[in-house]
């Protein structure tokens, strides 16, 4: 079955958001569980370890770098548009709270 152009066009353009919201979806859950495991750490100093703290830079480094990385679609909305300034300003948020439950374990 051959499909119109502009039918074709907006399914891709579809898929593709819809892709990409997916994506952004899986970004803030991500986050969520990251900030809550910097609220745990806040609330007892003895899981602030090393070993903690360096993984947890490792998951924000990771995270930081999939955000950044995150292309909008042209389709997208201004809506979609700031969750992703969210997300980054979200984590900026996660890494003062970090660095501050960090150096209360030196």
């Amino acid at each position: 079955m051959v499909m119109p152009k502009d039918s074709f066009h907006e399914a891709i353009q579809q898929e593709v958001v819809d892709s990409w919201k997916a994506l952004v979806e899986s970004m803030e859950r991500s986050l969520a569980m990251l900030e809550r495991g910097i609220e745990e750490a806040e609330m007892m100093t003895g899981i602030c370890t090393p070993k903690w703290c360096v993984a947890t830079e490792n998951v924000m480094d990771e995270l930081n770098n999939r955000i950044s990385s995150i292309s909008e679609p042209r389709w997208s909305s201004e809506e979609d548009s700031e969750r992703i300034r969210s997300l980054k300003k979200r984590l900026h948020d996660c890494y003062a709270r970090y660095k501050a439950v960090s150096k209360s374990t030196d």
